[in-house]
């Protein structure tokens, strides 16, 4: 796959909801393209992508990236109508379940998470979520890791919001020493969640594996708390790992959350730690 091809978009997952976005953009394409009086394969050219990438696109079965229609409504003259449907399209190329729990995210004032397992999604740098992904099995293809990899980065937006939202992250101690990717990886990861500490907004701490009371020990928990006084939150180990949202079940994961950050070594020791395990590397 060349390097243009790889970056004109993504394929369409059949049955998404935005698959008829996806479809008007296709027709819009196709319209502008024969009144400027270009074949598929002039287009192809002029743009620099794939002719069999195009026809994708045509038939709305690629999602096509931002820049691509950015590029495509000037050559096309559509005088802005293709870039219209940017913002539509940088959604769409994440997949759906993606979509929603970055809007979830988006909406948060307020996050309390725990990952017992891995890093947490907010705090991967882009070489580990794919390593990650490439761990999986079946083995995804190289479009589908691509896809993924960009859609945990995007979720990261998080970070750049004002008002930031106030971000709580504890993380088990063996997350920080699985060299998932290399030791390079796993080294820049660690000095990444020391970046990330030092944000006002957030309060990063580990629970260390010596710690012979761990009320995190059924799994993940998140609680995910809104503008409006209303929450989601789910956990590996309460509700069958179904997301919640009744003010009783939040209660028991907020209960559950609180014990494990009492637990769990303080900010200040924690980012020492985290410097100690640098140091080791």
């Amino acid at each position: 796959m060349s390097e243009g091809v790889d970056e004109a978009g993504w394929d369409v997952e059949p049955g998404d909801e935005i698959e008829p976005v996806v479809q008007a953009v296709a027709r819009l394409l196709r319209v502008c393209r024969e009144a400027a009086g270009l074949t598929v394969a002039e287009l192809a050219e002029a743009l620099g992508y794939g002719e069999d990438m195009i026809r994708k696109i045509e038939r709305g079965a690629r999602i096509p990236r931002p820049e691509f229609l950015d590029r495509a409504d000037t050559l096309l003259r559509a005088r802005g109508h293709l870039r219209a449907f940017m913002e539509d399209m940088r959604r769409a190329r994440y997949p759906k379940k993606v979509r929603d729990l970055a809007d979830l995210e988006e909406r948060a004032v307020e996050m309390l998470l725990y990952g017992s397992h891995n890093i947490h999604g907010l705090l991967q740098t882009p070489e580990y979520a794919r390593a990650l992904f490439g761990m999986r099995q079946p083995a995804l293809s190289e479009d589908v890791m691509e896809r993924e990899t960009a859609a945990r980065m995007a979720r990261k937006a998080v970070f750049d919001r004002d008002p930031a939202p106030t971000l709580s992250f504890v993380q088990e101690q063996v997350t920080l020493e699985r060299p998932y990717g290399g030791k390079m990886v796993l080294r820049r990861q660690l000095e990444h969640l020391l970046e990330v500490a030092q944000l006002r907004n957030v309060t990063l701490q580990i629970m260390p594996t010596r710690q012979e009371e761990n009320a995190g020990a059924s799994g993940l928990v998140e609680v995910l708390k809104f503008a409006d006084g209303t929450a989601i939150g789910r956990s590996d180990g309460a509700f069958n790992g179904r997301p919640v949202s009744n003010p009783k079940d939040l209660r028991i994961l907020e209960l559950r959350y609180g014990m494990i950050r009492a637990q769990a070594l303080t900010p200040r020791a924690s980012q020492k730690f985290i410097e100690q395990a640098l140091g080791r590397l």
